[in-house]
């Protein structure tokens, strides 16, 4: 066990403090949760009251984003927690996640003013055998059709109660082989959207 975990002093100490001067320059902080097994918190339950306690403590005015990687955890009460102070779920695809299209249709997965995901890994593959298929990362060698979709969803669909107005979306090379080349097939799947866009001016 680590003592210092979720330690708020800490935290705003040494993370905050020095970052305050380029608060202007950031889009949000994700807390990035690596994948708990069960010795390490009994109940998903748990570990939602020890968010709940950390946040708490948090200074407001930053845009603060969690990512878990147990399913099991996506429950009613964790984006609860999240709605409570202001917190964004991370829709993240990875190895042991359900599809981000799985998560957006989740009730009150919209938990902020703002919504940000991660499309990091495809559901199934993990980051050893994503890094030995995509390596140099100069092409898309496996094209991931639902990732493309959902991320095309969270551009354009509208700002609306339930749906924020900012995104801060990423896009990993090892989704399907080049990150660039993923985000250029979601801006043109974008384009071709004609009944949500006016023009590509909606891009800028």
């Amino acid at each position: 066990m680590n003592e210092r975990f979720l330690d708020a002093d800490l935290f705003i100490a040494s993370f905050l403090g020095p970052l305050e001067a380029y608060k202007n320059q950031i889009g949000t902080l994700i807390f990035e949760f690596g994948h708990f097994h069960p010795g390490h918190w009994e109940r998903g339950l748990q570990f939602v009251e020890a968010l709940d306690g950390f946040f708490a403590q948090l200074p407001k005015g930053w845009n603060y984003s969690v990512e878990l990687r147990n399913q099991n955890f996506l429950q009613a009460e964790y984006f609860r927690v999240l709605r409570r102070h202001g917190l964004a779920h991370t829709f993240n695809s990875w190895s042991r996640m359900p599809p981000v299209t799985e998560q957006l249709q989740l009730p009150d997965s919209f938990t902020a003013d703002f919504a940000t995901a991660r499309f990091l890994l495809k559901p199934g593959r993990n980051y050893e055998q994503a890094v030995e298929k995509f390596s140099p990362y100069t092409e898309v060698k496996d094209p991931y059709l639902e990732g493309r979709m959902a991320l095309i969803d969270l551009l354009t669909a509208p700002a609306k109660p339930g749906r924020p107005g900012r995104r801060f979306l990423y896009v990993n090379n090892r989704l399907e082989g080049c990150a660039l080349w993923t985000i250029y097939a979601a801006i043109t799947g974008l384009l071709q959207k004609k009944d949500q866009i006016a023009s590509p001016d909606h891009l800028s």
